[in-house]
């Protein structure tokens, strides 16, 4: 285990990935236990305002992550300025990604049901991030011989089949599906026959007049929602917060 970590964890070059991981996963707990405090009326924080704006933390966050992001491109995978930038762009995702439900609304839904994407979002990004820093390759790359290399055209059809599955799994609104299909092969082979989500692009261009497939894919959503709904909602509530029924001056986030 101890030579596992060493050899894939703190390998020089991914130490920068290490760090924007760790001041990215902190920066969400901080942000999130500050604006809880800030919604409940506690403690010394308050909202940030400018001549009568609010200006939300995405802001600052979106400066960060571009002044990391090109500091990183610059200073390359080694030595103090790519760990000092890697620390930057963290920080500045972190607060970008809190957001996220509210960038994709263009609308202040922090604390309503919409609001729940940003943790999502942020769950899922670690998790894909802690799966490249562990030295997992998509599609195996890594692990491929000399002769294997030699056939291109095997593995540009591998490529491009997968990215077709993962095509095919986001019209069908299976959207986890597809983003584990980027990391883990042909996973979103499952999202990409099973029957599409009500709403979806898929559903309204290939169920219209298909009322059998139409009600299956309800019947069906409604089953897996009933199953996973409660345990997802009970995980965002204990990370975002979103069950504190706080009203009043403090209840919009920073």
């Amino acid at each position: 285990m101890g030579h596992w970590f060493s050899r894939n964890i703190l390998e020089p070059g991914k130490l920068p990935l290490l760090l924007a991981l760790t001041s990215f996963v902190v920066t969400f707990l901080v942000t999130r236990t500050i604006t809880r405090l800030i919604r409940a009326g506690k403690g010394p924080f308050g909202n940030v305002s400018s001549g009568g704006l609010h200006i939300h933390h995405v802001v600052p966050g979106v400066v960060l992550s571009v002044v990391g992001g090109f500091g990183a491109v610059g200073s390359g995978r080694h030595g103090v300025g790519a760990a000092v930038f890697a620390v930057v762009f963290g920080i500045g995702a972190g607060l970008v990604l809190d957001e996220f439900a509210l960038i994709l609304h263009l609308d202040d839904v922090y604390w309503s049901e919409d609001g729940r994407k940003s943790v999502e979002v942020v769950v899922l990004t670690a998790a894909l991030v802690m799966l490249a820093l562990s030295g997992f390759s998509p599609l195996g790359v890594d692990d491929v011989s000399e002769d294997e290399r030699q056939d291109r055209a095997a593995f540009i059809v591998t490529v491009v089949l997968n990215f077709l599955f993962i095509l095919v799994s986001l019209v069908k609104g299976k959207f986890r599906m597809a983003v584990m299909g980027v990391f883990v092969p042909f996973v979103a082979i499952v999202g990409a026959v099973r029957l599409a989500r009500p709403g979806s692009w898929w559903s309204k261009h290939f169920y219209r007049r298909r009322h059998r497939a139409r009600a299956r894919s309800r019947l069906r959503t409604y089953r897996h929602d009933r199953r996973w709904t409660k345990v997802r909602r009970r995980f965002q509530d204990l990370i975002g917060g979103f069950q504190e029924r706080v009203s009043g001056p403090g209840s919009t986030p920073p």
